[in-house]
């Protein structure tokens, strides 16, 4: 546990480091239903980037560009493609946040700063993780602003909702022999216990197979699993996730639905792609997960997968990556109860994802 208490609250907000943010805006827009809230860049006083924010639910994603080559932000992009540079969380005190994180022996990458403008104080400090990825915490208890000093709100039209609610946890790829490193470090640091663990016999085929760690902060609000390839007779999706991600990173955010039915078919008629779910899957899933309220008829249809555990079912499907480099993509669930994260579609997962590589001729 971490010598000093951490009470985060929950994930405040997601930013990416992206090649143009204003398309990455309004991407999400058109195929996932976000709405367009806030832009920050120079027309609102800020050099150097361009950030657009982005909200459904309670997920909000930061979307933030270089406006030129020796920017960082540029640097990150050039190294990984578009992904996940921060997972902020809130707090009540940043200053006190930061110095317990620090006395529990994590590396401060941002000391606490104050922004101000006419809405009041927004306090931050930030932390390295995994690769290139940090931790931020944010008090917006004095800030009444629409997100932060220099940006604006966006009036547009607004989109229609694909009906996705809040992030439900955050999975981070990570190299051969640091899974338990990673996750002793959020026990340590922030105070997390593990949730789940999972080995390669559970997430495994013939060819490749993976191992897991769930960890969860003390409210249960976060849910962060670290995953890290394992031995097999082929290059695994989390050698190919690092491989093309340059190193760790985040591999998937999973967002949650209050009907996965209606969200699936909001985004696939969208364009966005999911991972295709063989009949065979089905023809045993009645048996398998037993009485459920939806149709087993719509949910092949859909390419729904379906779990269960002692405290109820979840529904869940995958996107294809979405991005040109395999490296980042979605997962949308649904829990009817279900604390878990489908372990018994690890299996049917895993084939889906090994045709994918064999068609990129990474397998």
């Amino acid at each position: 546990m971490a010598a000093e208490h951490v009470p985060l609250q929950a994930i405040d907000h997601i930013e990416f480091f992206v090649g143009n943010a204003f398309q990455a805006a309004h991407f999400y827009r058109t195929m996932f239903g976000f709405n367009i809230i806030a832009h920050s860049g120079l027309t609102t006083g800020r050099q150097g980037q361009s950030s657009y924010l982005v909200e459904q639910g309670k997920i909000r994603f930061l979307l933030t560009s270089a406006l030129s080559p020796d920017c960082p932000v540029a640097r990150h992009c050039a190294l990984h493609g578009d992904g996940v540079h921060s997972v902020a969380f809130r707090v009540e005190d940043v200053e006190a946040t930061i110095n317990a994180v620090k006395a529990n022996g994590a590396t401060v990458v941002k000391p606490m700063a104050t922004w101000q403008d006419g809405f009041g104080e927004l306090r931050f400090a930030a932390i390295r993780t995994y690769g290139d990825t940090v931790h931020t915490f944010i008090d917006r208890s004095d800030y009444k602003g629409i997100f932060a000093p220099k940006y604006v709100p966006i009036e547009s039209i607004k989109t229609e909702s694909a009906g996705l609610l809040a992030v439900d946890h955050v999975v981070g790829n990570v190299e051969l022999g640091a899974m338990r490193y990673w996750a002793d470090f959020y026990a340590r640091v922030l105070g997390f216990t593990q949730l789940a663990h999972f080995s390669d016999d559970d997430i495994s085929t013939e060819y490749t197979a993976l191992m897991s760690k769930v960890m969860q902060s003390d409210n249960g609000l976060i849910k962060f699993p670290i995953n890290e390839p394992a031995e097999g007779k082929k290059k695994s999706q989390i050698e190919e996730y690092l491989d093309f991600y340059n190193g760790p990173g985040v591999q998937h955010i999973a967002m949650a639905t209050g009907n996965i039915i209606e969200t699936v078919k909001r985004l696939q008629g969208a364009g966005i792609e999911f991972l295709y779910v063989p009949d065979t899957y089905y023809e045993t899933l009645a048996s398998r997960v037993g009485e459920i309220k939806e149709d087993f008829d719509e949910l092949r249809k859909w390419g729904i997968l379906v779990d269960r555990d002692e405290d109820g079912y979840l529904l869940q499907i995958f996107t294809k990556p979405v991005e040109d480099r395999p490296t980042m993509f979605y997962e949308i669930i649904q829990r009817k109860g279900s604390r878990g994260f489908g372990v018994g579609n690890f299996k049917a997962l895993f084939v889906s994802i090994e045709e994918e590589q064999r068609k990129r001729g990474t397998l």
